[in-house]
C-alpha cells in the first residue's frame, strides 16, 4: 500500500525569480530518511531539497511513511520548501524497537532457565536468516511500495532527473530500477561507500553469502547511474574506479557535506562568535554523533587516564559532553572516565538545533575517525558544522582526507590514535591555563556552506539533463 501526498501552496514568492516556470526542472530524490525521521544522515537529503530551488530544480521526494528508524526530529521539517511533493510508500519492516529488542535480547537475557540456550539460539538462526533475506539492508522490505508509487508519481508529473541517496543501499536499488523504466538520468550519492558500511556498520551481514549476493547488486546499481556523487575526493575516485570496472562511463563528483548558516540563527547572539575562556570556568568538550567502531572514544580515555596518572587533580577542570548514541563497547569505555575527576555527560540523542547549541557552548569539539581500513576516505558530516561554530576542535584521526581538512584550520589539535603523549599534553595546557584558540584560515570555511554544495550538485543534475537532450 503507498500513499502519494503533495504540499500545495503558492509558490511564486518561493521559487528563484532568475529561473522562470518554463526554465525549472524537477528532481525525484529517493531517500527512505526523510523528515521527521533524525540523525546525521538526514541532513544532507533535507539541504539539497531547501536549496535545489535556488537554481532552478523543484523536487519530489519518495520516502517512507512509516520508517522503522531510531529518531524523530519535528525539528528538521521547517527546512522543506512548502512547494515539495512528498511522496510516502509504506514499508514492512517492524517498528524498530521491535528490530532492536530482537538484536539485543542475548546480551540482555539472564535467565537461568533450561530453555534459554535454545531460544537463544532460534533467535540467531532467525536473525541470521532475515540478513540472508533482506538483501542489502532491512529497507528492501519498502522496495515494492515504494516502486510502485514511484511509478505512478513519475507518469502523472513530468521529471528531469532522479537522484538516490544512500545508505541504505535499497535506495540505489530502487531508483536504478526507475531508471531503467523512464530512462531519466539517474545520479547516485554514497554518503557511505557501500563496502565501508558492509564492512563496520552494526548488524550488517559480513558473511561470503551476503557478499556475493551484494556484489552483483552493486555492479547494477552503477552500471545504470550516470553519475556517482560522494562526500570526499577519495571516496569519488574509488567509486569511480569500481563503476568503470564494471563497464559504466559514469561521470564523477565530490561534494562534500557541509554546514547551513540558518541553523545557528536560534543562537545567542554571544554563541555565534569565538568565546574566551576563563580560568574559573571548567573546560568543556563536545561530542556530537554516535559512537562506534568507526568513531572509537578508546585514544581519548587513554590520553584522560595518563592526565589521571600524573596530575589527577586537574581533571577536574574538565567536563566531557558525549551527544548521541553508543555501542556498548563505547559505553563500557566511558565508564572509565568515572574513575577519574572528569565530569561526564551522556545523552543518547537531542534535537538538531539543541546539538548546535551545546556546541556554541563547548571550549572544545571533538572529533573521532578510527584508524582502521578505508578510514582515510572518510570525512564525518559534523566536521563541517564544528568548523562554523568556530570552537577549537581535538581531532583524533588517521592520516587522510578528514586530517587533510582539520590540518588547515586546527593544526595544533590534530592528533593520530597512538599519539597518547600528544593528547595527553594537550589536555593538560587546556586544563591549567586560559586558553584561546583561533581558527587558521575562516574565510576557507565558506567553501562548505549548504548552498554552495546544492549549486554544485545542480551543475551536475543541469550537465546529465543536457547530455541526453
Amino acid at each position: 500500500m503507498s500513499t502519494i501526498i503533495t504540499r500545495p501552496t503558492d509558490t511564486s514568492d518561493s521559487r528563484d525569480n532568475t529561473f522562470p516556470e518554463g526554465s525549472r526542472k524537477r528532481l525525484l530524490l529517493v531517500s527512505y530518511h526523510f523528515p521527521p525521521v533524525g540523525g546525521a544522515g538526514v541532513q544532507r537529503p533535507v539541504k539539497f531539497v531547501k536549496y535545489l530551488r535556488k537554481f532552478g530544480w523543484d523536487v519530489s521526494v519518495l520516502m517512507a511513511a512509516n520508517p522503522s528508524v531510531p529518531v524523530f526530529d519535528n525539528s528538521l521539517l521547517v527546512d522543506i520548501p512548502e512547494e515539495t511533493n512528498l511522496v510516502k510508500a509504506r514499508t514492512w519492516e517492524p517498528d524498530y524497537s521491535l528490530k532492536k529488542n530482537m538484536a539485543n535480547k542475548n546480551q540482555n537475557t539472564q535467565s537461568t532457565s533450561l530453555l534459554s540456550p535454545v531460544k537463544s539460539a532460534c533467535r540467531k538462526i532467525a536473525r541470521s536468516g532475515a540478513g540472508l533475506l533482506l538483501q542489502p539492508d532491512s529497507q528492501i522490505l519498502w522496495y515494492p511500495n515504494a516502486l510502485k508509487a514511484g511509478k505512478i508519481l513519475l507518469k502523472e508529473m513530468h521529471h528531469d532527473a532522479i537522484l538516490a541517496t544512500a545508505p541504505p543501499y535499497s535506495n540505489l536499488i530502487l531508483a536504478s530500477k526507475l531508471k531503467r523504466i523512464t530512462g531519466l538520468p539517474l545520479a547516485v550519492d554514497f554518503r557511505d561507500e557501500w563496502d565501508l558500511s558492509s564492512k563496520y556498520l552494526e548488524n550488517h551481514q559480513q558473511d561470503r553469502i551476503s557478499h556475493l549476493i551484494q556484489t552483483p547488486l552493486q555492479k547494477s546499481v552503477m552500471k545504470h547511474a550516470d553519475a556517482i556523487v560522494a562526500t570526499t575526493k577519495a571516496s569519488t575516485q574509488r567509486l569511480l574506479d569500481r563503476a568503470h570496472h564494471f563497464g559504466t562511463d559514469a561521470i564523477g563528483k565530490c561534494i562534500y557535506n557541509g554546514f547551513d548558516m540558518d541553523d545557528f540563527d536560534h543562537l545567542d547572539e554571544p554563541l555565534r562568535k569565538p568565546h574566551s575562556r576563563t580560568a574559573q570556568k571548567r573546560f568543556r568538550i563536545v561530542y556530537t554523533g554516535t559512537l562506534w567502531n568507526l568513531t572509537t572514544v578508546e585514544p581519548l580515555i587513554h590520553a584522560i587516564e595518563a592526565v589521571h596518572q600524573v596530575q589527577p587533580e586537574i581533571l577536574e577542570n574538565l567536563e566531557l559532553q558525549f551527544i548521541g548514541r553508543k555501542t556498548p563497547e563505547q559505553q563500557a569505555l566511558l565508564e572509565r572516565i568515572k574513575q577519574t575527576a572528569c565530569t561526564l555527560i551522556t545523552e543518547d540523542y537531542c534535537a538538531h538545533h539543541e546539538a548546535l547549541k551545546k556546541m556554541a557552548n563547548a571550549d572544545a569539539l571533538c572529533l573521532l575517525l578510527s584508524d582502521v581500513e578505508g578510514a582515510h576516505r572518510v570525512v564525518p558530516a559534523k566536521l563541517f558544522e564544528y568548523l562554523a561554530i568556530k570552537r577549537e576542535i581535538l581531532s583524533i584521526t588517521p592520516s587522510g582526507e578528514t586530517a587533510d581538512i582539520l590540518g588547515s584550520f586546527w593544526p595544533a589539535s590534530n592528533f593520530r590514535a597512538d599519539n597518547i603523549p600528544g593528547m595527553a599534553t594537550w589536555l593538560t595546557e587546556r586544563l591549567t591555563e586560559t586558553h584561546d584558540a583561533c581558527i587558521s584560515q575562516p574565510e576557507q570555511v565558506v567553501q562548505f556552506k549548504r548552498e554552495y554544495q546544492a549549486g554544485q550538485l545542480a551543475d551536475l543534475l543541469n550537465q546529465l539533463v543536457n547530455s541526453t537532450v
